[in-house]
């Protein structure tokens, strides 16, 4: 995941903090939960409040969350027709 807008709070996987890429020995095998969702390659994900958004870049099960909080999938934007 790309952090695309900060905040001071903490991103989870359920539980299990994420961490900085280069640092996967954090996980030490942790697995997602078995009612994670499944998150789809480049979507987005916003925090409840509106301080952190994420980009997806692999997809696969995560329970992501932003202090404590599930965050929300951010909708496409709709565009005018060109008609």
């Amino acid at each position: 995941m790309v952090v695309t807008k900060g905040g001071d709070g903490e991103l989870t996987d359920g539980d299990v903090p994420l961490q900085p890429k280069g640092s996967e020995d954090a996980f030490q095998g942790a697995q997602p939960a078995d009612d994670a969702q499944e998150l789809a390659l480049g979507k987005r994900f916003n925090a409840a409040d509106g301080a952190v958004s994420v980009l997806v870049t692999k997809a696969g099960k995560c329970d992501l969350k932003y202090d404590g909080t599930a965050m929300e999938l951010q909708e496409p934007r709709k565009l005018p027709s060109s008609d």
